[in-house]
């Protein structure tokens, strides 16, 4: 065998031969193309990081996402965390969770600018209308794709039904779900069923990369080994990056300060939002409006309009939260100055957290990969997550189709039904179109996003569609 000596003084490739340069430009890649909210991101980062790289394969990607789903916060940005401390230690989880929120800081930032400045988002909802219906055709991608690999088993499918039933028709609450589909995984697993069980491997047929097959390989990597030792030194480092400014801000300012409200907020908000990023927005807007006035309910939905078409985490929404929260009250500071700083506070307190949970659990979550009642349990919120999967990829069709709804509700059920007569054909039309140019023709993500917002600005200025 041949040996490759490495230069004096050099750091040597992670054992698994990808530089953290090439990791850099990977997730550079995966923010960029992240749409859609959750459900949009983990598609394009599964299709990527599983498919496309081989860095890890189906069943410990699987596995990181279910551990990810009983997390607070937003579940997205603490899988690419987790995938980056895999790969690269702490410089990959930084690099991979901090490159994930870029895109979105950046075009929130300067939309927020344009709706302090002139009060009206017509001009953004034109550039974005054909990028909503793309957006929808990579979040149903992401139902096929998903659900393909991870319902191999007749109760894994039941599952996956029940999950959707309860959260779309009987509104329960998503962590009751995904409590329900862990105790049924764990029981069956340690029951002795095979059924419980996600990703590919050799004897499936499966088209899935199965772990052996990845770069990383199966065993646990030397940095994923638990220690009371690494836990303490994640906790002082990670708490203190991100409660101490919150802490500063208190002491100098005062808690009746709006930036001091905006800080202990987002910073609770941190901790008890369990649920994935749409239970997050759910909170984050009683509060926002009912709780502290910061926003009219009406500028909360345009707030997620844009976070929803613009790249990066759905919740980051945030930052538009902080930011008029801040520009309205604005203290001594210049209006638009505070609402910068505002945007920015609100956006720290909610995805610094993100590296503490990761931090701590992530290690234990690997170790314990071959524990077949753990892996079970883990199994079953992945079923279930496709269910909620769907239920998001039903719901943003109805407000990417459909200008008006109504609720139905009776005996228990309640659901969202369109009205019909607000159908928009070019918005049905163009989601059509991008899902069989992403199904049939294998384009990709980026090329569909860019035709479909390119088509969406013709059918504007031509008069066939208004803002």
């Amino acid at each position: 065998m041949t040996e490759i000596s490495v230069p004096a003084g050099a750091r040597p490739l992670p054992a698994h031969g990808v530089s953290l340069a090439e990791a850099f430009r990977v997730w550079l890649r995966v923010a960029a193309l992240s749409f859609g909210g959750p459900a949009g991101q983990i598609a394009v980062m599964h299709r990527i990081i599983v498919d496309e790289k081989k860095w890890v394969g189906e069943s410990r990607f699987l596995h990181a996402l279910s551990y990810c789903m009983l997390l607070p916060g937003p579940e997205a940005h603490q899988l690419t965390i987790y995938i980056g401390w895999l790969m690269h230690r702490w410089p990959g989880a930084i690099v991979a969770g901090g490159l994930f929120v870029v895109p979105g800081i950046v075009s929130i930032m300067a939309l927020s600018y344009v709706y302090a400045a002139f009060g009206s988002v017509l001009a953004v909802a034109a550039l974005f209308f054909g990028l909503k219906a793309a957006v929808l055709a990579i979040v149903l991608q992401a139902v096929h794709r998903v659900g393909s690999r991870a319902l191999k088993s007749r109760p894994m499918l039941v599952l996956a039904g029940l999950a959707f039933i309860g959260i779309f028709f009987l509104g329960v609450p998503f962590p009751l779900i995904v409590l329900a589909a862990a105790i049924v995984g764990f029981i069956g697993a340690r029951a002795g069923s095979s059924a419980f069980q996600v990703g590919g491997d050799h004897g499936s047929g499966s088209k899935g990369v199965a772990d052996s097959e990845s770069l990383l390989g199966e065993e646990l990597p030397e940095h994923a080994h638990p220690t009371v030792e690494r836990a303490l030194r994640v906790s002082a480092i990670w708490l203190s990056l991100w409660l101490l400014p919150v802490i500063a801000i208190v002491a100098v300012f005062g808690v009746d300060n709006t930036f001091s409200a905006i800080g202990g907020f987002f910073s609770k908000m941190a901790v008890v939002t369990f649920g994935g990023a749409y239970a997050v927005l759910a909170y984050m807007a009683q509060q926002a409006v009912e709780t502290y006035g910061w926003l009219r309910p009406g500028e909360m939905l345009d707030g997620l309009g844009m976070a929803e078409t613009t790249p990066g985490p759905l919740i980051m929404v945030v930052q538009f939260v902080g930011f008029l929260a801040a520009y309205r009250h604005p203290g001594m500071l210049p209006p638009m100055l505070a609402g910068t700083l505002g945007g920015l506070l609100a956006t720290w307190c909610t995805f610094v957290p993100c590296f503490l949970w990761i931090g701590l659990g992530a290690p234990f979550i690997e170790r314990l990969r071959d524990n077949k009642a753990l892996t079970g349990a883990l199994a079953g919120i992945t079923a279930a997550v496709v269910g909620v999967i769907l239920n998001l990829a039903i719901w943003f069709a109805l407000h990417t189709w459909f200008r008006d709804t109504f609720a139905l509700r009776g005996y228990g059920f309640g659901f969202d039904m369109p009205v019909l007569a607000s159908l928009s054909p070019w918005a049905l039309a163009l989601s059509v179109a991008a899902l069989v140019a992403i199904l049939r023709f294998k384009a990709g993500t980026m090329q569909t996003l860019a035709a479909c917002s390119a088509a969406g600005i013709v059918l504007y200025l031509v008069g066939f569609v208004a803002p």
